[in-house]
């Protein structure tokens, strides 16, 4: 069984709008794929269909074995554990620092304080912010903050990092450096990444497979792909 499957999705809004049209889609245990798409063309909302901020109208979308089409709503926190989830604008809270960030992911779940600390000091040095414990978000870059997001993201050790343009608000330098970091956590860690960008120059420079959305449709599914097939 794959990792991740959707099974003939469908995705039509209350308002008439039809993001997502018969998608069939498989993921491996430790892929990288970048999801990319115009505006509009349904790559979000695929996205939040995999950690259940959306349901399908029609189909059935598997992760880790479980149907999330029937999970019922208060099980949803439950699946939640298994992922990490990053998104473009952060989402620290700004009065803790960031060890206080990242352990604050484990606490909810009543962990012990030592593994609690065992786990937050090994993600954050994961990421390379190790001096930047005691910082708070306000006294840091845009791309330390989403570095701390990152390490929060994988402090649970999960299955499954799905990032929904995580360099949206970062300049291309900064940007390759994050990807750099995700891309490490693929491959030191096995993680798989579902990561949803229109970034064309971080899907050309690191070759990894692409799926492409226009208009709610899977047009193209490529192994080491490019933003664009060649020659277009």
């Amino acid at each position: 069984m794959q990792l991740i499957e959707l099974k003939n999705v469908y995705k039509r809004y209350n308002n008439g709008v039809t993001a997502l049209c018969d998608v069939n889609l498989s993921i491996s245990k430790g892929e990288f794929v970048f999801v990319i798409g115009d505006s509009g063309s349904g790559k979000s909302t695929l996205i939040k269909l995999l950690y259940r901020q959306e349901k399908p109208t029609r189909g059935d979308v598997f992760v880790g074995g479980i149907n999330m089409s029937k999970l019922r709503n208060g099980r949803v926190y439950k699946l939640r554990r298994k992922l990490g989830i990053v998104f473009q604008d952060y989402k620290l809270l700004p009065k803790m620092t960031v060890y206080e960030n990242v352990a604050f992911a484990l606490e909810i779940y009543g962990l012990r304080r030592d593994e609690i600390r065992r786990r937050t000091l090994k993600a954050i040095e994961q990421v390379g912010l190790k001096d930047k414990l005691r910082s708070y978000p306000s006294e840091l870059s845009g791309g330390e903050q989403q570095r701390v997001s990152i390490a929060r993201a994988i402090v649970n050790n999960p299955k499954v990092l799905i990032c929904d343009e995580p360099t949206g608000n970062l300049d291309p330098k900064t940007s390759m450096e994050v990807m750099e970091v995700i891309d490490r956590i693929n491959k030191e860690l096995g993680t798989t990444i579902i990561m949803a960008t229109h970034d064309e120059k971080i899907v050309n420079r690191m070759k990894k497979r692409v799926v492409q959305i226009e208009k709610g449709i899977v047009t193209r599914d490529v192994l080491k792909g490019k933003y664009k097939d060649e020659g277009i």
